[in-house]
């Protein structure tokens, strides 16, 4: 073969490489909307973080200033109990719910179980939380009695302070687990029968063939299932906002740290404190997914 051919074939290669597959057409669309609403804001954001009311450049000072300020610690600790709770919740009980999806016998038993958790996630997260306002008011509540048991006689009482962790835990639960249980059976259903038919002739019951062979081959997906959640929780702000609405100021407007940044941006028009209180929580997400990547080998190769 001649160099000219050669050369003409390299330049046919370097051609053909440079062709668009049907992959980046169908991811294109995504990419543009996360420059948009996502990198750019977030540029945005460090800009105002680091800069003052005029534009200078004012370093940590912003970070200081809304640090040092009495209600941030307490929507630290607020936000930190409820991540806490939600995280261990929604592990535990989707697993479990998975796993007893997925040894149904039925297969309408088991579509009819995958809709009926699916179902709730639906519901807007503003409307799941006019329902619950409904359901947690023991004057109106369906289930007055197990409400009353728990938490008081009264909605002001039901709604105080220390009880809300666990209700937005619940209201976290009802509307994001039901999806999450769908993809986990979906998971299961990939693990090799092959593999499952091994443990059950070595021995396993159920219980262990879960605990030793099922889940330790969901953990890339358990791990997927954290870091969404994980920054899903972070930004709690509609949930405490209607509550405190609700209750007539029971429950502060400074309950999250996302509710203390708005009131940064809109009551006090310091919008360089706002930018600052959300740099923080990026900052927290993505220390706490790198965390989980690193120690579940999220993108580890099989």
């Amino acid at each position: 073969m001649t160099a000219s051919a050669i050369s003409a074939a390299h330049a046919r290669s370097r051609t053909r490489s440079w062709r668009p597959a049907a992959g980046h057409v169908f991811v294109s669309g995504y990419v543009v909307l996360l420059v948009v609403f996502g990198v750019a804001p977030t540029l945005y954001a460090l800009n105002l973080a680091f800069t003052d009311a005029d534009g200078r450049f004012a370093g940590l000072a912003n970070f200081v200033r809304t640090v040092q300020d009495h209600r941030f610690l307490s929507a630290v600790g607020h936000v930190a109990t409820y991540l806490v709770l939600w995280l261990v919740t929604l592990t535990v009980l989707v697993l479990v719910l998975a796993l007893l999806v997925h040894r149904l016998t039925s297969r309408w038993y088991r579509a009819t179980l995958r809709f009926v958790y699916y179902v709730p996630g639906a519901l807007a997260g503003a409307s799941s939380v006019l329902l619950w306002l409904f359901m947690l008011d023991p004057s109106v509540s369906p289930a007055d009695d197990l409400v009353r048991a728990l938490w008081g006689e009264t909605f002001v009482g039901v709604v105080a302070p220390a009880h809300l962790p666990w209700i937005f835990t619940i209201i976290a639960f009802w509307t994001g687990a039901g999806g999450w249980i769908v993809v986990m059976y979906g998971a299961l259903n990939s693990i090799p029968h092959s593999v499952i038919e091994a443990a059950r002739v070595d021995g396993a019951g159920p219980v262990r063939t879960a605990l030793r062979v099922q889940l330790p081959m969901l953990r890339k997906w358990i791990v997927y299932m954290l870091i969404l959640s994980l920054a899903a929780g972070t930004q709690l702000f509609v949930e405490p906002q209607l509550i405190s609405q609700a209750s007539f100021g029971v429950v502060g407007t400074d309950y999250s740290l996302n509710q203390l940044a708005y009131l940064y941006a809109f009551d006090q028009n310091d919008f360089n404190g706002s930018a600052a209180i959300a740099i923080d929580l990026l900052i927290v997400a993505l220390c706490s997914a790198g965390l989980f990547v690193a120690k579940g080998g999220l993108f580890d190769a099989d």
